[in-house]
Protein backbone atom coordinates (compact mmCIF):
# COMPACT_ATOMS: atom_id res chain seq x y z
CA UNK A 1 0.00 0.00 0.00
CA UNK A 2 1.24 3.48 -0.78
CA UNK A 3 0.79 6.94 0.73
CA UNK A 4 -1.87 7.64 -1.87
CA UNK A 5 -3.53 10.49 -0.04
CA UNK A 6 -0.47 12.67 -0.65
CA UNK A 7 -1.16 12.98 -4.35
CA UNK A 8 -3.42 16.03 -4.06
CA UNK A 9 -2.37 17.83 -7.16
CA UNK A 10 -1.66 16.60 -10.66
CA UNK A 11 1.42 14.43 -10.09
CA UNK A 12 3.03 17.01 -7.85
CA UNK A 13 5.52 15.10 -5.74
CA UNK A 14 9.16 14.20 -6.17
CA UNK A 15 11.72 12.03 -4.40
CA UNK A 16 14.31 14.43 -3.00
CA UNK A 17 18.01 13.90 -3.27
CA UNK A 18 19.91 12.15 -6.00
CA UNK A 19 21.53 15.35 -7.26
CA UNK A 20 25.23 15.52 -8.06
CA UNK A 21 27.17 18.61 -9.16
CA UNK A 22 29.69 18.41 -11.97
CA UNK A 23 32.41 21.00 -11.42
CA UNK A 24 33.47 22.71 -14.64
CA UNK A 25 35.69 25.78 -14.72
CA UNK A 26 35.50 28.59 -17.23
CA UNK A 27 32.51 30.26 -18.85
CA UNK A 28 32.24 28.46 -22.18
CA UNK A 29 29.59 25.78 -22.80
CA UNK A 30 32.03 24.11 -25.15
CA UNK A 31 33.11 21.98 -22.22
CA UNK A 32 29.55 20.96 -21.32
CA UNK A 33 28.94 17.30 -20.58
CA UNK A 34 27.20 15.41 -23.38
CA UNK A 35 23.91 15.16 -21.45
CA UNK A 36 23.43 18.95 -21.70
CA UNK A 37 22.87 18.57 -25.44
CA UNK A 38 21.24 15.14 -25.31
CA UNK A 39 20.26 13.55 -21.98
CA UNK A 40 20.02 10.13 -23.61
CA UNK A 41 23.72 10.21 -24.41
CA UNK A 42 24.22 9.27 -20.76
CA UNK A 43 20.81 8.07 -19.51
CA UNK A 44 19.60 5.11 -21.54
CA UNK A 45 16.35 5.80 -23.40
CA UNK A 46 15.16 2.23 -22.89
CA UNK A 47 15.21 2.52 -19.12
CA UNK A 48 14.66 6.24 -18.49
CA UNK A 49 12.63 9.25 -19.49
CA UNK A 50 14.86 12.31 -19.33
CA UNK A 51 14.79 16.08 -19.88
CA UNK A 52 17.28 18.92 -19.52
CA UNK A 53 16.42 22.32 -18.08
CA UNK A 54 18.37 25.51 -17.55
CA UNK A 55 18.21 28.64 -15.44
CA UNK A 56 20.21 31.46 -13.92
CA UNK A 57 20.41 29.58 -10.62
CA UNK A 58 20.49 25.91 -9.80
CA UNK A 59 16.98 25.81 -8.35
CA UNK A 60 15.53 27.36 -11.52
CA UNK A 61 17.38 24.85 -13.71
CA UNK A 62 16.07 21.92 -11.65
CA UNK A 63 12.51 23.24 -11.77
CA UNK A 64 12.75 23.75 -15.52
CA UNK A 65 14.06 20.21 -16.00
CA UNK A 66 11.23 18.70 -13.95
CA UNK A 67 8.68 20.79 -15.85
CA UNK A 68 10.04 19.59 -19.18
CA UNK A 69 9.97 16.02 -17.91
CA UNK A 70 6.26 16.36 -17.11
CA UNK A 71 5.66 18.00 -20.50
CA UNK A 72 6.93 14.86 -22.26
CA UNK A 73 3.79 13.09 -21.07
CA UNK A 74 1.56 15.93 -22.27
CA UNK A 75 -2.10 16.28 -21.34
CA UNK A 76 -2.47 12.55 -20.71
CA UNK A 77 -1.39 13.01 -17.08
CA UNK A 78 -3.10 16.36 -16.49
CA UNK A 79 -5.71 16.57 -13.74
CA UNK A 80 -8.31 19.32 -13.83
CA UNK A 81 -7.81 22.05 -11.23
CA UNK A 82 -11.29 21.47 -9.79
CA UNK A 83 -10.49 17.78 -9.29
CA UNK A 84 -7.18 18.67 -7.64
CA UNK A 85 -8.94 21.07 -5.29
CA UNK A 86 -11.55 18.47 -4.34
CA UNK A 87 -8.83 15.92 -3.74
CA UNK A 88 -6.92 18.41 -1.60
CA UNK A 89 -10.01 19.15 0.49
CA UNK A 90 -10.57 15.43 1.04
CA UNK A 91 -7.00 15.10 2.24
CA UNK A 92 -7.33 18.08 4.58
CA UNK A 93 -10.50 16.80 6.25
CA UNK A 94 -9.07 13.31 6.62
CA UNK A 95 -11.38 11.48 4.23
CA UNK A 96 -8.42 10.01 2.37
CA UNK A 97 -5.64 10.24 4.94
CA UNK A 98 -7.51 8.04 7.37
CA UNK A 99 -7.31 5.12 4.96
CA UNK A 100 -3.62 5.33 4.15
CA UNK A 101 -0.78 3.32 5.62
CA UNK A 102 2.83 4.34 6.13
CA UNK A 103 5.32 2.64 3.86
CA UNK A 104 9.06 2.68 3.44
CA UNK A 105 8.82 5.26 0.68
CA UNK A 106 6.75 7.69 2.73
CA UNK A 107 9.79 9.37 4.23
CA UNK A 108 11.23 9.87 0.73
CA UNK A 109 8.27 11.83 -0.61
CA UNK A 110 8.26 15.62 -0.39
CA UNK A 111 5.39 17.91 -1.31
CA UNK A 112 5.53 20.29 -4.26
CA UNK A 113 2.75 22.68 -5.24
CA UNK A 114 4.34 23.89 -8.46
CA UNK A 115 2.77 21.22 -10.69
CA UNK A 116 6.17 20.48 -12.19
CA UNK A 117 7.28 17.13 -10.80
CA UNK A 118 6.59 13.43 -10.82
CA UNK A 119 6.68 10.76 -8.14
CA UNK A 120 9.99 8.97 -8.50
CA UNK A 121 11.60 11.71 -10.59
CA UNK A 122 15.00 12.99 -9.56
CA UNK A 123 17.60 15.53 -10.57
CA UNK A 124 20.46 13.29 -11.61
CA UNK A 125 23.08 15.90 -12.41
CA UNK A 126 23.67 19.66 -12.50
CA UNK A 127 26.25 21.64 -14.45
CA UNK A 128 27.28 25.30 -14.27
CA UNK A 129 29.10 26.84 -17.24
CA UNK A 130 30.94 29.31 -15.05
CA UNK A 131 29.18 32.22 -16.69
CA UNK A 132 25.89 32.27 -14.82
CA UNK A 133 24.11 29.49 -16.72
CA UNK A 134 22.98 26.36 -14.90
CA UNK A 135 21.81 23.11 -16.47
CA UNK A 136 20.07 20.18 -14.82
CA UNK A 137 18.93 16.80 -16.07
CA UNK A 138 15.78 15.23 -14.59
CA UNK A 139 15.21 11.53 -15.04
CA UNK A 140 12.39 9.12 -14.34
CA UNK A 141 13.47 5.50 -14.21
CA UNK A 142 10.77 3.54 -16.04
CA UNK A 143 10.92 0.37 -13.94
CA UNK A 144 10.87 2.36 -10.71
CA UNK A 145 7.98 4.51 -11.92
CA UNK A 146 5.95 1.49 -13.02
CA UNK A 147 6.43 -0.11 -9.60
CA UNK A 148 5.44 3.06 -7.73
CA UNK A 149 2.45 4.02 -9.86
CA UNK A 150 1.12 0.48 -10.13
CA UNK A 151 1.04 0.36 -6.34
CA UNK A 152 -0.72 3.71 -6.19
CA UNK A 153 -3.29 2.59 -8.76
CA UNK A 154 -3.98 -0.61 -6.84
CA UNK A 155 -4.42 1.26 -3.57
CA UNK A 156 -6.66 3.89 -5.15
CA UNK A 157 -8.85 1.21 -6.69
CA UNK A 158 -9.24 -0.43 -3.31
CA UNK A 159 -10.21 2.91 -1.81
CA UNK A 160 -12.82 3.50 -4.52
CA UNK A 161 -14.28 0.05 -3.96
CA UNK A 162 -14.58 0.78 -0.23
CA UNK A 163 -16.31 4.10 -0.95
CA UNK A 164 -18.98 2.67 -3.24
CA UNK A 165 -19.56 -0.51 -1.26
CA UNK A 166 -22.78 0.80 0.29
CA UNK A 167 -25.64 -1.35 1.68
CA UNK A 168 -28.81 -1.01 -0.44
CA UNK A 169 -30.69 0.60 2.43
CA UNK A 170 -28.14 3.41 2.64
CA UNK A 171 -27.77 4.01 -1.10
CA UNK A 172 -30.17 6.93 -1.55
CA UNK A 173 -28.69 9.23 1.07
CA UNK A 174 -26.56 12.36 1.16
CA UNK A 175 -23.76 10.25 2.61
CA UNK A 176 -23.82 7.93 -0.40
CA UNK A 177 -23.87 10.90 -2.76
CA UNK A 178 -20.74 12.30 -1.10
CA UNK A 179 -18.96 8.95 -1.27
CA UNK A 180 -19.58 8.60 -5.00
CA UNK A 181 -18.36 12.15 -5.57
CA UNK A 182 -15.10 11.38 -3.80
CA UNK A 183 -14.79 8.12 -5.75
CA UNK A 184 -15.08 10.17 -8.95
CA UNK A 185 -12.26 12.48 -7.86
CA UNK A 186 -9.97 9.57 -6.95
CA UNK A 187 -10.84 7.87 -10.25
CA UNK A 188 -9.81 10.95 -12.23
CA UNK A 189 -6.46 11.07 -10.44
CA UNK A 190 -6.01 7.33 -10.95
CA UNK A 191 -6.68 7.63 -14.68
CA UNK A 192 -3.79 10.09 -14.93
CA UNK A 193 -1.53 7.56 -13.19
CA UNK A 194 -2.74 4.86 -15.56
CA UNK A 195 -1.95 7.05 -18.54
CA UNK A 196 1.56 7.57 -17.23
CA UNK A 197 2.39 3.89 -16.81
CA UNK A 198 0.84 3.18 -20.20
CA UNK A 199 3.11 5.83 -21.72
CA UNK A 200 6.19 4.10 -20.37
CA UNK A 201 5.10 0.62 -21.39
CA UNK A 202 2.85 -0.94 -18.71
CA UNK A 203 -0.82 -0.34 -19.62
CA UNK A 204 -3.17 -0.24 -16.64
CA UNK A 205 -6.34 -2.30 -17.06
CA UNK A 206 -9.89 -1.89 -15.81
CA UNK A 207 -9.77 1.76 -14.72
CA UNK A 208 -13.16 3.43 -14.48
CA UNK A 209 -13.59 7.09 -15.36
CA UNK A 210 -14.53 9.66 -12.76
CA UNK A 211 -17.53 10.70 -14.86
CA UNK A 212 -18.99 7.21 -14.41
CA UNK A 213 -19.07 7.71 -10.65
CA UNK A 214 -20.40 11.24 -11.06
CA UNK A 215 -23.29 9.84 -13.06
CA UNK A 216 -23.98 7.38 -10.22
CA UNK A 217 -23.92 10.32 -7.78
CA UNK A 218 -26.39 12.28 -9.91
CA UNK A 219 -28.70 9.27 -10.06
CA UNK A 220 -28.62 9.14 -6.26
CA UNK A 221 -29.40 12.86 -6.10
CA UNK A 222 -32.44 12.35 -8.35
CA UNK A 223 -33.79 9.79 -5.90
CA UNK A 224 -33.53 12.09 -2.88
CA UNK A 225 -35.09 15.46 -3.74
CA UNK A 226 -34.71 18.04 -1.00
CA UNK A 227 -37.95 19.73 -0.02
CA UNK A 228 -37.91 23.47 0.71
CA UNK A 229 -40.35 25.16 3.09
CA UNK A 230 -40.09 28.94 3.41
CA UNK A 231 -42.11 30.98 5.87
CA UNK A 232 -42.73 34.61 4.83
CA UNK A 233 -41.07 34.46 1.42
CA UNK A 234 -41.65 37.20 -1.14
CA UNK A 235 -42.45 36.16 -4.73
CA UNK A 236 -40.52 32.92 -4.15
CA UNK A 237 -37.20 34.75 -4.16
CA UNK A 238 -35.68 33.03 -1.15
CA UNK A 239 -36.96 29.59 -2.14
CA UNK A 240 -35.53 30.13 -5.61
CA UNK A 241 -32.13 31.06 -4.23
CA UNK A 242 -31.93 27.90 -2.11
CA UNK A 243 -33.23 25.76 -4.99
CA UNK A 244 -30.46 27.06 -7.24
CA UNK A 245 -27.81 26.32 -4.62
CA UNK A 246 -29.03 22.72 -4.43
CA UNK A 247 -29.36 22.29 -8.19
CA UNK A 248 -25.76 23.40 -8.70
CA UNK A 249 -24.75 20.12 -7.06
CA UNK A 250 -27.32 18.07 -8.96
CA UNK A 251 -30.17 17.95 -6.42
CA UNK A 252 -33.81 18.48 -7.27
CA UNK A 253 -35.89 20.53 -4.87
CA UNK A 254 -39.50 20.10 -3.92
CA UNK A 255 -41.80 17.53 -2.39
CA UNK A 256 -43.52 17.50 0.99
CA UNK A 257 -42.58 13.92 1.83
CA UNK A 258 -38.85 14.09 1.10
CA UNK A 259 -36.53 12.63 3.67
CA UNK A 260 -34.43 15.80 3.52
CA UNK A 261 -36.13 19.14 4.06
CA UNK A 262 -34.77 22.66 4.10
CA UNK A 263 -36.87 24.53 6.64
CA UNK A 264 -36.54 28.31 6.25
CA UNK A 265 -38.04 30.98 8.48
CA UNK A 266 -37.90 34.69 7.64
CA UNK A 267 -38.82 37.56 9.94
CA UNK A 268 -38.76 41.23 8.98
CA UNK A 269 -39.18 44.27 11.19
CA UNK A 270 -38.93 48.03 10.67
CA UNK A 271 -35.93 49.79 12.19
CA UNK A 272 -35.74 53.44 13.13
CA UNK A 273 -32.39 55.21 13.19
CA UNK A 274 -32.30 58.52 15.04
CA UNK A 275 -31.67 61.47 12.77
CA UNK A 276 -32.13 59.44 9.59
CA UNK A 277 -35.21 60.18 7.49
CA UNK A 278 -34.99 56.91 5.55
CA UNK A 279 -36.92 53.79 6.45
CA UNK A 280 -35.05 50.62 7.33
CA UNK A 281 -35.97 46.94 7.42
CA UNK A 282 -34.17 44.22 9.33
CA UNK A 283 -34.46 40.73 7.86
CA UNK A 284 -33.61 37.66 9.93
CA UNK A 285 -33.32 34.29 8.23
CA UNK A 286 -32.85 30.84 9.72
CA UNK A 287 -32.54 27.80 7.46
CA UNK A 288 -32.11 24.27 8.80
CA UNK A 289 -31.46 21.27 6.59
CA UNK A 290 -33.35 18.44 8.30
CA UNK A 291 -33.22 14.67 8.12
CA UNK A 292 -36.88 13.90 8.77
CA UNK A 293 -36.18 10.20 9.26
CA UNK A 294 -34.21 10.91 12.41
CA UNK A 295 -35.54 14.37 13.25
CA UNK A 296 -32.08 15.91 13.23
CA UNK A 297 -30.66 19.20 11.96
CA UNK A 298 -27.92 18.38 9.49
CA UNK A 299 -26.88 21.87 8.45
CA UNK A 300 -27.92 25.10 10.20
CA UNK A 301 -27.64 28.46 8.42
CA UNK A 302 -28.71 31.89 9.61
CA UNK A 303 -28.01 35.57 9.16
CA UNK A 304 -29.58 38.99 9.59
CA UNK A 305 -29.24 42.12 7.45
CA UNK A 306 -30.54 45.65 7.45
CA UNK A 307 -31.47 47.61 4.33
CA UNK A 308 -32.87 51.11 3.93
CA UNK A 309 -34.72 53.36 1.47
CA UNK A 310 -36.98 56.38 1.38
CA UNK A 311 -40.05 54.14 1.81
CA UNK A 312 -40.66 51.16 4.06
CA UNK A 313 -41.98 49.08 1.15
CA UNK A 314 -38.80 49.59 -0.85
CA UNK A 315 -36.67 48.93 2.25
CA UNK A 316 -38.51 45.60 2.59
CA UNK A 317 -37.88 44.82 -1.07
CA UNK A 318 -34.20 45.63 -0.75
CA UNK A 319 -33.89 43.44 2.36
CA UNK A 320 -35.23 40.44 0.44
CA UNK A 321 -33.00 41.21 -2.56
CA UNK A 322 -29.92 41.40 -0.32
CA UNK A 323 -30.87 38.12 1.37
CA UNK A 324 -31.27 36.46 -2.03
CA UNK A 325 -27.81 37.61 -3.10
CA UNK A 326 -26.27 36.45 0.16
CA UNK A 327 -27.76 32.97 -0.23
CA UNK A 328 -26.54 32.78 -3.83
CA UNK A 329 -23.00 33.50 -2.69
CA UNK A 330 -22.79 31.61 0.60
CA UNK A 331 -25.07 28.58 0.56
CA UNK A 332 -23.59 26.58 -2.36
CA UNK A 333 -20.17 26.58 -0.70
CA UNK A 334 -21.66 25.83 2.72
CA UNK A 335 -23.65 22.88 1.38
CA UNK A 336 -20.63 21.56 -0.54
CA UNK A 337 -18.49 21.77 2.61
CA UNK A 338 -21.19 19.88 4.50
CA UNK A 339 -21.19 17.08 1.93
CA UNK A 340 -17.42 16.82 2.16
CA UNK A 341 -17.70 16.55 5.94
CA UNK A 342 -19.76 13.38 5.44
CA UNK A 343 -16.83 11.54 3.87
CA UNK A 344 -15.61 8.55 5.85
CA UNK A 345 -12.66 8.93 8.20
CA UNK A 346 -11.57 5.40 8.93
Amino acid sequence: MFFLFLFVFSLTFVFPGGSKDTEVSGGSTAGAPDWVRDPYSKYDRQTNVAAVGNGSVREAAEKDALGKLVAIFGQSIHVDETVSTSYQNAVKNGAIAGWSENTAIATDISTSTSLDSLVGAEIAEVWNDGGGNNFAVAILNKAKAIQIYSGIIKSNQEMINNLVNIPPGDKNTLDAFARYRLAATIADVTISYGNLVSFIGAPAQGLKRGDDYRLDALNIAKEIPIGIRVQNDRSGRIEGAFAKALSDLGFRSGGNDSRYMLDVNIATSPVEIAGNQNSFTRIELKANLLDTMFGTVLLPYDFNNREGHTTQAEADNRAYAAAERKINVEYPALFKDYLESLLPKK
